[in-house]
């Protein structure tokens, strides 16, 4: 296949226009998406494509910023009214063979020891555990322990040093 006048002016034109390459190589027919890719490149007009993508990839990043907010907001709420909500049931001691989908799963001691048990409490929908215990094992994010300053020595420690 050979490029003519007309066909690298059509070419040019429907790249200018922002076309895709499968476009432009079904319009202009006879020749493949590479090919139109291979001669746009040797004809300097790949910079143009780059700037559609530049646009593309703003709005995409944009989209996906304003999908996260949306997403914190609800996590942080559901927290909060995890832990607004005080009350808790008691706990239902079971041994693993006795644990089924609806019984929180959250392990009370040392597996080796004798009175080692689960929660057995009622677990949230698509959670493994309780209410109380989905407290613990999902901490909200963004939220660390605060660090205390290095110059905070508590008073006995301060004055052992001294005494040293």
């Amino acid at each position: 296949m050979s490029w003519t006048e007309e066909k690298v002016e059509k070419l040019k034109e429907l790249w200018g226009k922002g076309s895709t390459a499968s476009q432009i190589a079904e319009i202009i027919g006879g020749i493949s998406r590479n090919a139109v890719i291979g001669k746009a490149h040797r004809l300097n007009l790949s910079a143009k494509i780059k700037t559609r993508a530049a646009i593309s990839n703003q709005d995409f990043k944009n989209s996906i910023e304003e999908k996260n907010t949306k997403t914190k907001k609800g996590r942080r709420s559901k927290f909060k009214s995890l832990i607004i909500e005080k009350d808790f049931e008691p706990e239902n001691p079971k041994q693993l063979e006795e644990l089924d989908e609806n019984s929180c799963k959250w392990p009370i001691g040392h597996p080796d020891e004798k009175n080692f048990y689960f929660c057995g409490r009622s677990s949230l929908k698509d959670f493994s555990y309780c209410k109380l215990h989905l407290l613990y094992a999902y901490q909200p994010k963004g939220k660390k322990e605060e660090v205390t300053e290095k110059e905070e020595i508590p008073e006995f420690i301060g004055k052992k040093i001294q005494s040293a």
